[in-house]
């Protein structure tokens, strides 16, 4: 969603590159581009507005710090003042100390809000063990009863309805239902409208009056930009909001509403909707989303992803062949299936430090994926384990078993062999460059794969860790996807400018560029080239 946002203000802060300090008058100008980035982004004016005069106060307000140039002075302050903006971090939903939560779910027709209410329903269920219920109280539009049995159905959980009475009486009979059958959370599902009018806020406020709800969310469609921003103001006047949840952030809307909404509101943004699955619903922390708008990515998130969706020993074993240096076309297979849970390409890209802002130049289709799998499972165990005997005969036959042509064969080992070559690099430069087979496997044993960033997450973090100890972390990550997806093709990044994204040291840079340790071996062949 923050793609064109994240690059018009790449675009500002590049404004003091070659600047030895950050005066009123250099910050003028730089600022008046952010405030431009901001309001095509469809942000609130007053919003952006008062934002960069914040910036410009913490800037020039700020001590000099030695080493700190002004450009990563300047990113900071926006960073602090947008986790200010759009925060506070760790706001909580609040449950009740006694009896079942109530939550009152409301917002306009088309927002998501009964599929919301299933995945919060979910969220709950499985991340804090509650026992929620389901209530159906939205009687105004043909079949979203139905279509809340059915998510209650698909997640097993139950949904209470009572046809031929009001939504308020169906909400007060449905908290005393959890009440009898021990349900600890109700979650309240009432009717929309095509947009705000005093019908339906009397209904929803007569709910609220009727059940005394604990929380009181309003569900938000991201893409409807400021309209979202008015819809939230209206609501907020009648219903006392407790938090904001914004749906379709996958979207390709201007992002302005979820900067703008809370300010707006001074209620904070509690959970976001990524996508369309059921799982598709997560805590919203601004410190998170303000570093993925300003194209520092969220490492964090992408490792609690992949906790959640990757088994420990999968990990592991990824780990431990990358190190080793024993990597097949089996391993790349793997890799690829647990990139492949981890959600859709464009999302996890978004996340990787420096990626999000180059994704509109890769050639990211899921749907190759799916034709590169193909191309995996038409092979023998025995050709993936040892690629070298591929030669055209074979080829032919594995094209013609995925149904494609040679041509996707022969470009599937191309990135296998820059996706391995890229590996020995990393190796070289990282855990274990001048161990043997043995000191490494040994060294394995006695460490931990999951890494500094994983601590706490448990599983899947050992695939994320793991590669940040081989060099730059979640950064061969990403070079490992330019490879799957043609990292030198045409339009797109080579293998050298992922590399430079994450701060890795391309072949052949100076030895001092991003502080990287030059080998033995390359300086000598920097000075042979020299003496040439």
């Amino acid at each position: 969603m923050f793609e064109s946002l994240t690059q018009r203000l790449s675009s500002a802060f590049s404004f003091f590159k070659d600047k030895k300090e950050i005066t009123p008058d250099n910050i003028d100008e730089a600022l008046g581009q952010v405030r431009t980035a901001l309001l095509e982004a469809d942000v609130n004016f007053k919003v952006a507005r008062e934002f960069t005069e914040r910036v410009k106060a913490r800037v020039l307000g700020a001590e000099k710090l030695p080493g700190v140039e002004p450009g990563q002075q300047f990113v900071h302050a926006c960073h602090r003042e947008l986790v200010d903006l759009m925060g506070p971090e760790g706001a909580q939903l609040e449950f009740a100390k006694s009896g079942p939560t109530i939550i009152l779910m409301a917002g306009l027709q088309g927002a998501g809000k009964t599929t919301t209410c299933g995945k919060l329903a979910k969220l709950l269920r499985e991340k804090h063990k509650k026992r929620p219920l389901l209530v159906a109280a939205d009687v105004k539009r043909p079949a979203a009863v139905e279509q809340l049995k059915v998510l209650g159905a698909r997640l097993s959980l139950p949904v209470f309805h009572v046809a031929g009475v009001g939504p308020a009486e169906v909400c007060a009979r449905g908290v005393e239902e959890a009440k009898r059958t021990g349900a600890d959370v109700v979650i309240l599902d009432t009717a929309g409208r095509l947009h705000v009018d005093e019908e339906m806020m009397a209904e929803v406020a007569e709910i609220a009056r009727r059940t005394s709800p604990h929380a009181q969310l309003l569900v938000v469609d991201a893409m409807t930009g400021q309209d979202a921003v008015r819809s939230a103001q209206a609501f907020h006047e009648r219903l006392a909001l407790t938090g904001v949840i914004l749906t379709k952030l996958d979207g390709d809307a201007r992002g302005g509403a979820a900067l703008s909404i809370k300010h707006v509101t001074s209620r904070p943004i509690l959970f976001i909707g990524t996508g369309e699955k059921l799982e598709d619903l997560d805590w919203f922390h601004p410190e998170r989303m303000a570093g993925r708008i300003l194209g520092m990515g969220d490492v964090v998130g992408l490792v609690e992803s992949a906790a959640t969706n990757i088994s420990e020993e999968e990990a592991r074993a990824s780990y431990e062949k990358m190190v080793l240096g024993e990597f097949t076309l089996e391993d790349m297979l793997a890799q690829l299936r647990m990139i492949k849970k981890l959600g859709p390409m464009k999302k996890v890209l978004g996340m990787l430090p420096g990626v999000g802002q180059m994704v509109d130049k890769l050639d990211v289709d899921d749907k190759r994926m799916v034709r590169m799998e193909a191309l995996f499972t038409s092979m023998t165990p025995r050709e993936r384990l040892h690629p070298e005997i591929l030669e055209m005969s074979r080829r032919r036959r594995i094209a013609r078993g995925a149904g494609q042509d040679v041509d996707a064969v022969n470009e599937l080992l191309k990135g296998f062999k820059g996706m391995k070559q890229m590996l020995k690099e990393m190796n070289r430069l990282g855990l274990g460059a001048k161990m043997g087979a043995d000191a490494k496997r040994s060294a394995l044993r006695d460490m931990s794969p999951t890494g500094e960033l994983a601590a706490g997450g448990g599983g899947g973090g050992g695939l994320l860790g793991g590669l940040g100890s081989l060099g730059s972390g979640l950064g061969s990550l990403g070079s490992g996807l330019g490879s799957l997806f043609g990292g030198g093709g045409k339009g797109q990044p080579s293998l050298d400018e992922l590399r430079g994204m994450m701060g890795q040291r391309s072949v052949g840079s100076s030895p001092n560029r991003g502080g990287k340790v030059e080998s033995k071996k390359d300086k000598k062949a920097r000075r042979k080239r020299g003496r040439r």
